[in-house]
């Protein structure tokens, strides 16, 4: 599969050459330029007609469409891959403080229950102190910063 990706990415770089190229000769086109210009058109409909062919061998790939937003906002598509584990790892760390919050709590209940305290009581003051603590999650203060695809299908 990794060799039917790196073809693509090859005719699109081809793709993307050509048209930088066509550019080139079109902003300052003069007409002894014009068989070169028909040869750079007609490599591009070639280009194109190649990555039609390719489609087919990568269809099962998904992108999400937040990545598209970040491109046409002229945002580096990696940017959605740290955002997207800035994401995980913060909701991974609230996770983890709210575990901690219970495990706190599950400890202070049982040792007001040991201490011959009513169930009510000692279930009402631990609540209270669950509520403080589910409150004041911990939260992250830096993210290192980790490098690589993070590309999630809908």
């Amino acid at each position: 599969m990794a060799s039917s990706l790196e073809n693509l990415e090859t005719q699109l770089e081809l793709f993307i050459e050509n048209v930088r190229q066509i550019k080139i000769i079109v902003s300052d086109f003069q007409p002894q330029g014009q068989n070169v210009l028909n040869q750079k058109i007609q490599a591009l409909v070639t280009g194109l007609q190649e990555v039609d062919k390719l489609r087919s061998q990568v269809q099962e790939f998904t992108v999400p469409l937040e990545v598209f937003d970040y491109i046409d906002n002229g945002r580096n598509p990696h940017l959605y891959t740290k955002d997207c584990l800035d994401k995980a790892l913060m909701k991974n760390e609230q996770v983890k403080g709210k575990i901690d919050s219970y495990r706190r709590f599950k400890s202070h209940l049982l040792v007001e229950l040991n201490s011959g305290k009513s169930l009510r009581g000692a279930f009402l003051q631990n609540h209270l102190i669950l509520i403080h603590d589910l409150n004041n999650v911990r939260k992250p203060q830096t993210w290192p910063i980790i490098r690589g695809t993070c590309y999630k299908s809908r």
